[in-house]
Order: C-alpha cells, then sequence, then structure tokens
C-alpha cells in the first residue's frame, strides 16, 4: 500500500512540474498562448452554434413530435386548416431530387475535370476553368428565374415530350406532362452543383505527383491508362468530399428549386414528370403564413428533419474520406 502511495505522488508530482515547465515556456512566448486560447475560442463558438440551432430547432418542434410522433414522416398531408401535417411527399421529393442530381452531375463534372487537366489546349485551360469557377458564383435566385422562364417552358413543349417519346418505357419518363417537375427541380440542382463539383476534381487531380504520371508513361501506358491507374485512385478522397459537399447544397437548395419544382405534394413515385415537393420548398412556402402552435412547430419539425439529414450525410461523408484516404494504392497509402 506505501508503495502504491508513493508511486501516485512521485506521478502527480512529475505531472504538476511539467505544467509548471509548460506554463514557464508560454509566459515566453504570450503570442502563442493567445493565439492558441483564440483559435479554441472559436471552435467552442462554431460548436456552441451548431448546438444552439439544433437545440432551438428541436425545442420549437417538440408540439408536432409529441402530437405526431413518428407519423410526420409518414403523413402525406400538410393541411393547416385541418391540423394535420406530414412531409412524406417532401422528403421523398428531397432525397429525390438530390440524388438525381448528383448522379448525373458527378460523372459531368469528373469528366470535365479531367478534361481541363489533361486534355484542353494550354491555352484554353485557364479561362475554361476561371468560367467554371464562375459558374459557381451565381446566386441560386437567378438560377430559378432561369429555370422557371427558360428551363421549364422547353421541358414542358420538347424535352419531356422527347423523353416521352423515345425513352418511356422506363418508369422515370412516364405519366402527364408538366414543366414544373421533380425533373426540372434535379436538372436545376445539376447546374448548380457541377462548377463545385469540377472545380474540387479539377483541384485535387492537379496535386497528383508527377511521378506517378510519368512513370505509368515511361512503362507504356496510354494517357487513359494513367488517368485510371494513377490520377482517379489518387484524387478519389477528394472527389469524394467534393460529390458530398455537392450533395449538401443539393439537399438544402430552397428558392431556386422552390421556383421550378411545381410545390404540389403527390404521392411518391419514380415519374420524373411529377410536380414534386422538398423540405426547403415547404419552409419557404409555409413560413411566412405559420401560426404559433402546430402550424409554426410542423414548419420547424421540417427544417429539424433538413438538418438531421445534412448531419447524417456529412457523417458519412468524415467516414468515407477517412476510409479512402486509408486504403492502398499501387503499395502507397494515399
Amino acid at each position: 500500500m506505501q508503495f502504491l502511495f508513493s508511486t501516485a505522488i512521485t506521478v502527480a508530482s512529475g505531472r504538476a512540474r511539467a505544467w509548471i515547465r509548460k506554463l514557464q515556456v508560454q509566459a515566453r512566448r504570450p503570442w502563442d498562448f493567445l493565439f492558441r486560447g483564440l483559435t479554441y475560442l472559436l471552435v467552442l463558438v462554431v460548436l456552441c452554434t451548431v448546438v444552439g440551432i439544433a437545440w432551438v430547432m428541436l425545442s420549437n418542434s417538440l408540439p408536432t413530435i409529441q402530437t405526431f410522433g413518428w407519423s410526420f414522416l409518414t403523413n402525406e398531408a400538410f393541411d393547416p386548416v385541418h391540423n394535420t401535417f406530414g412531409v412524406r411527399p417532401a422528403l421523398f421529393g428531397t432525397l429525390e431530387t438530390a440524388l438525381f442530381a448528383l448522379i448525373v452531375a458527378l460523372p459531368l463534372g469528373v469528366g470535365t475535370a479531367i478534361f481541363l487537366v489533361d486534355f484542353c489546349p494550354r491555352a484554353l485551360r485557364a479561362p475554361l476553368g476561371f468560367i467554371v469557377d464562375l459558374l459557381a458564383a451565381i446566386p441560386s435566385i437567378v438560377l430559378g428565374l432561369w429555370g422557371a422562364v427558360v428551363m421549364v417552358p422547353w421541358l414542358q413543349n420538347t424535352g419531356q415530350p422527347w423523353l416521352q417519346k423515345y425513352l418511356g418505357f422506363l418508369p422515370f419518363f412516364q405519366g402527364e406532362i408538366h414543366g414544373y417537375s421533380i425533373l426540372a427541380g434535379g436538372l436545376l440542382l445539376i447546374v448548380m452543383i457541377l462548377p463545385i463539383l469540377t472545380a474540387i476534381s479539377r483541384e485535387v487531380m492537379l496535386v497528383v505527383p508527377k511521378a506517378q504520371r510519368e512513370g505509368l508513361l515511361a512503362l507504356g501506358a496510354t494517357r487513359w491508362e494513367v488517368i485510371r491507374y494513377a490520377v482517379l485512385p489518387f484524387a478519389r478522397a477528394g472527389i469524394a468530399g467534393g460529390a458530398i459537399l455537392a450533395l449538401g447544397r443539393a439537399l438544402g437548395e430552397t428558392i431556386a428549386v422552390t421556383l421550378v419544382i411545381g410545390n404540389q405534394a403527390a404521392s411518391p413515385s419514380l415519374h420524373l414528370f411529377d410536380t414534386g415537393y422538398t423540405l426547403s420548398s415547404v419552409i419557404a412556402n409555409q413560413f411566412g403564413e405559420a401560426t404559433p402552435g402546430l402550424f409554426q412547430s410542423a414548419v420547424l419539425e421540417a427544417g429539424l428533419i433538413l438538418l438531421i439529414i445534412t448531419l447524417i450525410v456529412n457523417i458519412f461523408a468524415r467516414l468515407l474520406i477517412s476510409r479512402l484516404g486509408r486504403e492502398r494504392v499501387g503499395g502507397l497509402v494515399v
């Protein structure tokens, strides 16, 4: 017992001396100490902000959570007149438009990045790259107005009839033709997230070591084989991060999609020609008229669901990127 007691005293005194030495070093370098404290404070502010937002959304959503429970996710009616609320069509519309946009935009963005890095003439690389970056800076309301004025009439008169004529055997292109539709919302999201995917993919491809490219070329590999075996494996973590970042924007986009999706709740289906709703559209359309009580609580719970979906997507993204970063490619950890 005495031996254990003396050992504990020795360990405690050693830690105390180490702590005192650390304070002495920090006293000689006060600016490092202040900078470290400032960074800790900023991190704390960010964490408190996220927790505060989540708490406000959760506390104000309690009336509908207690009233409807899980049925809030399965009810199709969002009817403030009869105090019946549900977000099933909006939840499905959010996921459908976002996934449709990501599935189409990902190969387009990666392909555009490959062209800009490896195949584009040197004189055009900088101008085309600048144009891609410029597209990402266009305000969403401007894209939404373009979609409502130009894209929706074109879809109704030309695009959707053509798709129904030649691809109508697929369930995605069946049903009554509407200009305002889930298809319009998905196409607009493609335009919005494509610059993000392209810019991030291009940047991560540019940092691929030249030794990997030159090594494969020296072995007689074609340019496509260099891209396949050297560039894409090295850049996959960055491309995955860009895809999740684009998905996050697609999930939370509000005004632009609201202007073109139709804002009419319909039963969930695979028909892209149907009008639809998203969680962001519900919030944008209903919040201004929401009266205190279940109506306002239902709108805030829709925002809470969107926040939870975004957090889940970001957590999945971190796990995916971490796993891709630890995998071995060609005997090296990238």
